[in-house]
């Protein structure tokens, strides 16, 4: 044990000793999250339960130069919840209280433990639902949804998390609470809400979220066309897009996920056959614009290559249909003992040509890769099926990994759109950033987190010298691969 006893003691007087966990069995539930190449377990993890909980936990850790890290729902794809042996798991999930929900300002008052979807279904009596969709919105948490600036399908239309955040309380490394923005949006100067979202944990925790609610739309239309080539599909996404029209949703998933889909309990009626479908949903407050557009839409996709395409206009249907998007990582993961959902961002118009250097990337390396993403965004999740005890396929996956990676900048793109850098991109960030970039994100850290024991070891690497290296590989217990 590294974390000294008489921490563990204060901060059991804190949240009681049922609520500190140190079981080497109880620490391996927080060893990884949704990232199977990447684990460790924390010294400790500490579940409080409310707002002043947290303040007197992170005081306690900061009087003793203890690093800690932020957790939601675990359900992160970079490793970027995961804490190693000498720091302390602060986990959020007990503080998931709804504090208010006002649809005469359409917005409500969360805390950051709250499900995503909760928030949706307790506004949706007042016809408001909160737009930010990820696919693991039945677990994610708002709190961790603000950490990584979340995306999801409906974001191509109302925009991601840093677009509906009003407000934050923040409570800093040293256990200063700050408030950040305003109810009515960042009341001057710099945008510090919009610098919090996203920043992956490093600069404080949230313990009470303001998000801004949008109205139900009257008016839904979905779509959903099948292509006889990737290809063919990419470049219907392009077109629609070009047209002007903005959809609600643009998704586009690839023969090996609409496969997988269909042979599990979430299967939605995708056709098997094809070798790309696109899911096109429009919505709006009028029947006639909404009818117009998806007829528009139907229009580009034939002409683009589309060999069918079916109309679900029903919520039911539509209801399906999205099932089986949302769901297609978890009937992905019915292949495989393990899968590495990827994540990074390309111009629309290279995303022909980048899905078919993916699908080369994966016959060179000898890995199953398989695609569903937010194509309108050009948000890619390229997706690795293994069996992470086969070290050789393992190694493999590691190696295919950084090749999309480097496909993906070498296009003009990023190396994440959503799922954040955290611990496995840290080593591309120095691909896409020079060192004065990398130095003044760092600066930046600095600024909330002067000794940057919050989350440390991840996102920014504080130096890129072998000998950096060397000592963050010995603070986490395995890489796998």
């Amino acid at each position: 044990m590294t974390i000294p006893a008489s921490v563990i003691r204060a901060v059991a007087d804190i949240v009681g000793e049922e609520w500190v966990r140190q079981a080497m069995s109880e620490l391996e539930t927080y060893a990884s999250d949704a990232l199977p190449t990447r684990r460790s377990r924390p010294g400790a993890v500490v579940l409080p339960r409310s707002h002043e909980e947290v303040v007197e936990v992170v005081r306690v850790l900061s009087d003793d130069r203890i690093p800690f890290v932020p957790r939601g729902a675990g359900t992160g794809l970079s490793g970027g919840a995961l804490a190693s042996h000498d720091a302390v798991c602060i986990a959020l999930t007990r503080l998931k209280r709804i504090h208010d929900v006002d649809p005469i300002n359409r917005l409500a008052v969360v805390d950051p433990g709250v499900v995503n979807v909760r928030l949706s279904e307790a506004a949706a009596k007042y016809g408001l639902h909160y737009a930010p969709d990820p696919s693991s919105q039945t677990a994610c948490t708002i709190g961790g949804n603000v950490a990584e600036n979340a995306g999801g399908p409906h974001c191509l239309k109302y925009g991601v998390t840093s677009n509906h955040i009003l407000q934050l309380t923040v409570v800093l490394a040293d256990g200063e609470v700050v408030t950040l923005g305003s109810p009515g949006g960042e009341p001057w100067g710099a945008d510090l809400v919009g610098l919090f979202v996203g920043s992956e944990g490093m600069f404080g925790i949230a313990t009470r979220i303001t998000v801004r609610l949008t109205p139900t739309p009257r008016a839904v239309q979905m779509l959903l066309a099948d292509f006889g080539s990737v290809r063919g599909a990419g470049e219907a996404v392009s077109a629609v897009i070009a047209s002007g029209i903005v959809p609600a949703a643009l998704e586009m998933m690839d023969q090996g996920c609409v496969q997988a889909v269909e042979a599990s309990i979430y299967a939605a009626g995708y056709p098997t056959d094809a070798a790309a479908v696109l899911l096109v949903e429009v919505d709006g407050h009028d029947d006639a614009s909404v009818a117009a557009e998806t007829d528009d839409i139907q229009q580009i996709l034939r002409d683009h290559g589309a060999r069918s395409i079916r109309v679900a206009t029903e919520p039911e249907e539509r209801a399906r249909l999205w099932q089986g998007r949302k769901k297609a990582f978890g009937a992905l993961g019915r292949v495989s003992p393990d899968l590495v959902v990827q994540d990074a961002v390309v111009p629309r118009s290279k995303l022909p040509d980048v899905l078919e250097e993916i699908a080369e990337i994966g016959k060179r390396y000898d890995v199953t890769v398989t695609n569903v993403f937010h194509a309108g965004d050009g948000n890619l999740h390229p997706n690795i099926n293994f069996d992470r005890r086969d070290q050789e396929q393992a190694a493999r996956v590691e190696a295919a990994s950084a090749a999309i990676m480097h496909a993906c900048i070498d296009a003009g793109g990023s190396i994440t759109g959503e799922h954040g850098v955290g611990l496995d991109k840290l080593r591309y960030m120095t691909s896409l950033f020079d060192p004065d970039t990398l130095a003044a994100m760092r600066a930046t850290r600095r600024v909330f987190d002067p000794r940057e024991i919050i989350n440390p070891g991840k996102v920014v690497p504080v130096h890129s010298c072998r000998e950096w290296w060397a000592a963050a590989s010995t603070r986490f217990d395995e890489a796998v691969g």
